[in-house]
Formats: structure tokens, sequence, C-alpha cells
């Protein structure tokens, strides 16, 4: 029994569904999804049809692609509600969401899975900024993502408003799990700042994540943290913990001749670092 992981499946793109289509079956084994399956809740409809199917349960959290509302969706339908939309698909073919009671993991007691939803703030810049400036400052280096006209937070005043709320409810939840209980975090957005700079576009840490969860990989005792937003894959070791980014992305980001099966993670049991994933040297140790 394996805990596998993939993220950023990106379904509004046909090489991607295909791939989707081909994969293998894993009966014995549970698959965190962690986010953008695509922009649209039949692009959920199709993974959770096709994953359920393929893997003995599914764990599933959204990334900021799923929630993107286009100008024609009604105002009721956007922020909030396009969530609990998602989190209602989900729930539907039997997948664990960030709503639901944390699982234990079978083969670790103790440990809990822990799927996430925490959006982001603006704080992953280098010293403190406003919302305006953060953004500013991004968009000097040429970076400026979609989610400022397509996530819509309502009925939150803001995506930071958003943020902290679910920061501050996650929080909560964790704490309250059993004294020394261990976790694997799963998030779409990087739990660190210094794991959020792709190397080539290091102001785009603005729209990936929040400092609100700097220290929860050791404060919540986490076997793993799961995530994917950033299309760069890799395994990466900060304070003792294992932080694995299980992104596919978009055509472009993946070779499709090897098929789907080759970019699903390990979480659990550990296994020796894959050199197919793992950089010569961190990509991430360098200032922006």
């Amino acid at each position: 029994m394996r805990l596998l992981a993939i993220s950023d499946l990106h379904l509004a793109h046909e090489p991607n569904r295909v791939a989707l289509g081909g994969m293998a079956d894993h009966p014995d084994d549970w698959l965190i999804v962690a986010g953008d399956v695509g922009e649209r809740p039949d692009h959920l409809v199709l993974a959770m049809r096709t994953l359920t199917s393929r893997f003995k349960r599914i764990v599933w959290t959204p990334g900021n692609h799923d929630l993107w509302c286009r100008p024609d969706t009604a105002v009721d339908a956007r922020g909030e509600a396009r969530y609990r939309e998602l989190v209602a698909i989900a729930q539907s073919f039997g997948a664990l969401t960030p709503e639901d009671p944390y699982a234990e993991w079978p083969d670790e007691p103790g440990t809990f899975i822990v799927p996430m939803f925490l959006l982001f703030d603006y704080t992953f810049t280098p010293g403190e900024m406003s919302v305006e400036d953060a953004v500013a400052w991004a968009r000097e280096s040429g970076v400026v993502c979609s989610d400022e006209h397509l996530l819509d937070p309502r009925p939150w005043p803001s995506r930071a408003d958003w943020c902290h709320a679910r920061c501050a409810s996650t929080e909560t939840r964790l704490e309250a799990l059993p004294a020394g209980a261990r976790t694997v975090l799963v998030n779409h957005w990087p739990l660190r700042y210094d794991l959020a700079r792709p190397p080539r576009i290091p102001r785009f840490s603005v729209w990936c994540g929040t400092m609100r969860t700097e220290d929860w990989p050791r404060r919540y005792r986490a076997r793993v943290v799961v995530s994917g937003h950033l299309h760069f894959r890799t395994t990466l070791w900060r304070q003792g913990v294992r932080f694995e980014e299980v992104s596919l992305g978009y055509p472009r980001d993946w070779r499709q001749e090897r098929g789907i099966d080759w970019y699903v993670r390990d979480i659990l049991p550990a296994t020796p670092p894959d050199a197919r994933f793992v950089p010569a040297r961190d990509p991430f140790h360098r200032e922006p």
C-alpha cells in the first residue's frame, strides 16, 4: 500500500486528458491530487470519475485554476461558492477534501493526511510590502498572475482575507490532532517562501503562499509536505522535513512519451530519493 501524489493535471489541455485516461490501475494505493485539475467543474468530474476507479482512495485539494471564474460566471457562483461546488463534486466520488476529517494513514498509525486549502496573501516577498506594492514589485520583472482577474474572493473582501480565514480555521483543526500526531501536509501552494521562487520567475512568489505557514511543517510534525503550483518538480529537504513538488503541468512542462505514470510521486512509505526528480543542486537556495 502506497501514498502517491500528483498535481496540476490541467485537463483543459487535450494531451493531459489523454494521459489521464491512460493512467495505470493502483487498486491498493491512495492518490493525492494537489490542485489545478482544470478551470471548470467538469474537469474535476472527469478527474474524479477516472481516478476513483483506479485508486483505493483519492485525497483532493483545490488550486487557483480550479477557482477561476470566467467573466460571465454568475456572481453567486464565484469565490467561496465555487470552492463549495468543487468540494461537493469531490465528496460525491468519495474523495477526501479539506472539509473532511483528517484520515489516519493505515500503514502508520498516528500519521494523518491533511489536505488544506490556504490560498495566498502576497507576503512571499523580501520584506514587508502592501498588496499593491507586492503586485507592482512582481510586475517590474514582467510577471503578473491571472489570479488578479480570475480568482474572485467573494464574499471575502480580498484574496488575502480569504487566505487568513482559511489559515486560521486550518490551524485550529491541526491543533486538535492527538498529541504527538505526525502529518502529511498537502496544499496546492508551497508552505515556505524559500520554496516558492522559481529560478526563472522568482517574483511569481507573490501568488504562491503565505508567511503564516512557514513554521507549520515542524510545528505539526510533518513527515512530508506535498504541494504543486510551480510546475517545477523537486524533492527538497528543509529542517529535516521532506518537501515534494508534484506537478504535471501544461503539455510543454512534461514529456508525453513517458506517460503520466512516470510523474506520479511516492510519498509514503519513505523511499530513497529518485534521481529523476532531485536536482544536482537546490535550485531555490538563493535570494531573488
